[in-house]
């Protein structure tokens, strides 16, 4: 048995791959029900984030492509179109990519702290749909505690960097003071909450929230003084936004290029910032051709999170070191694991030799045979049954790697 990751993230695939590749939260205890069916695929757990795809797995062969047809097949994707993107990690790498994962070294802003909480909610869905079993159970509970020494035994969360602080961060690039301008954030999930934040932390105070749902909203909203509307009101008043921060559930956009327009006649074509956080997009891509229209999407992020590497990087060494030993440590409870079934069968086939002996010598002390003669029967009957399966395959197949085997597990001299 093997534990298998399969996947695609913002460092091999573009935007308009990730959207494709993608699970709405709301379909995930669909996807979890069909993976489930395929034979291949023992346990499965799905994380799905604006920057990576990814479904990790427990197989029984590490080479099968199941996995990678399963996720083909269930977004009708062109294989020929999507594997070039793909990444397959068997055992070791699998493990050791989980662990990074969840302490923020494969992040797009490296350190962030918010990939652990969907790690988190991605295992909670899956063992509640009871696609998890022994082995991901462990694998997740390991990461979890992984994530949580990395983040108290090094520096690298102690800056507030994520996504949303990048897209603030770049907004500051375009307007000299942000805390006087409008902002539009759409959705209400964790990606709008941290925006939200950090734009409050920066001054602003002009905040509008849509959302499809009004009343999830309106926690958010009550906290930072902000305006609440629902997603219908959005044409009326998107001219009133200077910067615009999207990160929705929705498979379709959200936003055209005519909204837009009409937007910018009312602003006397004033500028608008926007930046798309969600994955499938919420803003069509045609927007970023209009005049005085700033459109960033995750993928345009990635020079404001360079600015933020070079202070991470000493925590970083010292988080992959973090990583490494528990993967080994990982690998050898799962090495173990494996060898349960084989260790329980020795140890069966051995009792019920023993037992069987040790009956014929009790029948024959019964029978008044001498006690010293019976022992002595009794330990070379044991030795040679003990012995003669293991003989006969030595002297059969005549393989140096068998034998080098046999010299280790029964503490043989070598050099004889």
């Amino acid at each position: 048995m093997h534990v298998l990751s399969v996947g695609l993230n913002h460092t091999t695939a573009p935007v308009e791959v990730r959207e494709r590749a993608a699970f709405a939260a709301e379909h995930l205890d669909e996807a979890l029900a069909d993976i489930a069916k395929q034979t291949d695929i023992e346990e499965a757990t799905i994380l799905s984030t604006c920057n990576r795809t990814e479904v990790y797995c427990h197989v029984s062969d590490p080479k099968i492509d199941a996995v990678r047809h399963w996720l083909c097949n269930y977004h009708a994707l062109n294989p020929d179109q999507v594997n070039p993107f793909l990444y397959t990690l068997p055992d070791h790498q699998a493990v050791r990519h989980a662990f990074r994962v969840a302490s923020g070294l494969d992040s797009m802003v490296i350190g962030e702290p918010q990939i652990l909480g969907q790690m988190k909610t991605a295992f909670a869905t899956a063992h509640k749909n009871g696609t998890t079993g022994k082995v991901l159970n462990r694998l997740f509970q390991h990461t979890f505690s992984v994530a949580k020494e990395v983040r108290t035994s090094t520096h690298i969360g102690s800056h507030a960097v994520s996504v949303a602080y990048a897209a603030v961060a770049l907004s500051k690039q375009i307007f000299s003071d942000i805390s006087k301008q409008t902002v539009l954030l759409i959705g209400a999930g964790e990606t709008i909450e941290l925006t939200c934040r950090h734009l409050y932390a920066q001054g602003v105070r002009n905040i509008i929230i849509a959302n499809r749902t009004v009343s999830r909203a309106a926690g958010l909203a009550a906290e930072f003084g902000a305006t609440v509307i629902s997603l219908h009101e959005l044409p009326t008043r998107l001219p009133d936004a200077d910067m615009v921060f999207s990160s929705t559930a929705s498979t379709l956009p959200i936003l055209g290029k005519g909204a837009f327009e009409s937007a910018l006649k009312k602003r006397r074509n004033n500028p608008m910032f926007v930046v798309d956080l969600a994955v499938p997009r919420d803003v069509e891509a045609e927007v970023g051709n209009l005049n005085n229209v700033y459109l960033y999407t995750v993928d345009d992020l990635n020079q404001v999170v360079n600015e933020n590497l070079k202070s991470r990087q000493s925590a970083a060494l010292e988080a992959e070191k973090i990583v490494e030993q528990h993967t080994l440590n990982f690998m050898h409870w799962f090495d173990n694991l494996q060898s349960i079934p084989t260790l329980r069968q020795l140890r069966d086939r051995t009792s019920q030799i023993t037992q069987g002996e040790l009956e014929a010598a009790q029948r024959r002390l019964q029978a008044g045979d001498d006690p010293s003669k019976v022992l002595e029967h009794f330990a070379h009957a044991l030795s040679q049954k003990f012995m003669h399966h293991p003989t006969e395959s030595l002297r059969q197949k005549h393989d140096d790697r068998l034998l080098e085997a046999t010299r280790e597990l029964f503490g043989l001299d070598r050099r004889k």
